[in-house]
């Protein structure tokens, strides 16, 4: 019974094999300071937050020596168990509710007002360039920028309270405080999603609009039926990244509204004072990685439930 055995290889396979094995080593080379810049601004610090949630930061006079305290103590678990109980659980489910409120009522105003600004910057007409550029501005000023424009805005003797033509206090505890954050983020944000969405329509071709034109489709019924469909990847897209960037609001209302208004405190303020004005890092670290798992959590569940194509997987699928 003969065996087939198969040819050894030839020079150009050994050649080309050593080509790819190089290119692999060059890409590796190429990319690999923007690992080490990962790993030093975001691996390390969110390892270093988990491990300082499991420690407390020892302060005052130990009773048994008598000397100061220094160092920390291996806690375990008690700086997440207190998170749920006491002041510090109120805070934490104050911060929470904000965060969250936040982030529905605020990206779901800012989608509508979104799509409305790519419509209106997708129409061509004299002018459409200056539309486009006012309409960016606001998404161009650095938040603490805009956070102190609104400040002066909503101050007691501002323009929004003579717009009303009442004196109301919108920085104070309330509210009206939480109303003035959610004013000013839309403001600031909105058009980041109207821009991405006028990328989603600007790949639309313009015979879809013409047949549905000849077959007397309405203004509306092609916006439903033809446009939201079209645009809807980038609108996804759009939504979970504003999404993840209101879960971890904080300079917005940390200028606007101050870090101690319990109206407008968010977890990343929350954590931000655990960890800064009162160095209580244990705390600190257990209210930020519960925000990342928050986060995380918020994430995964919106990408399985809407489907969004977050990395272009869908553009090499036929």
């Amino acid at each position: 019974m003969s065996t087939i055995t198969a040819p050894p290889p030839t020079a150009a396979m050994s050649r080309r094999g050593n080509r790819r094995q190089g290119v692999g080593r060059l890409a590796a080379l190429l990319v690999s300071p923007t690992f080490l810049v990962l790993l030093l601004i975001i691996i390390y610090p969110l390892l270093d937050a988990l491990r300082l949630a499991f420690y407390h930061k020892n302060t005052g006079v130990d009773p048994n020596t008598g000397f100061v305290s220094q160092g920390s103590t291996f806690v375990g678990l008690k700086n997440f168990t207190d998170l749920f109980t006491g002041d510090t659980g109120h805070t934490f489910f104050t911060a929470l509710a904000n965060t969250t409120t936040f982030t529905i009522v605020g990206v779901a105003i800012e989608t509508v007002i979104g799509v409305a600004m790519a419509l209106i910057m997708h129409k061509a007409f004299r002018g459409r360039a200056l539309i486009r550029a006012t309409i960016l501005v606001p998404w161009a000023i650095p938040t603490a920028i805009s956070a102190l424009l609104w400040k002066w805005i909503f101050a007691a003797d501002g323009v929004a309270n003579n717009i009303i033509g009442t004196k109301v206090l919108w920085t104070t505890e309330g509210i009206q405080a939480w109303f003035a954050v959610l004013i000013a983020d839309t403001w600031k944000t909105a058009p980041f999603i109207g821009l991405l969405v006028l990328a989603g329509l600007q790949i639309i071709p313009g015979e879809v609009y013409e047949a549905a034109k000849v077959d007397g489709s309405g203004a509306w019924n092609t916006f439903v039926r033809i446009t939201l469909p079209l645009v809807r990847p980038a609108l996804i897209v759009a939504i979970l990244f504003r999404m993840l960037d209101v879960l971890r609001l904080f300079d917005l209302p940390y200028v606007l509204t101050g870090p101690d208004n319990t109206s407008t405190q968010t977890l990343s303020i929350v954590a931000f004072s655990e960890a800064v004005r009162y160095q209580r890092f244990g705390p600190a670290g257990a209210i930020s990685t519960m925000l990342f798992i928050y986060i995380a959590v918020a994430a995964f569940v919106f990408v399985k439930v809407l489907g969004a194509d977050v990395i272009g997987n869908r553009m090499g699928k036929k």
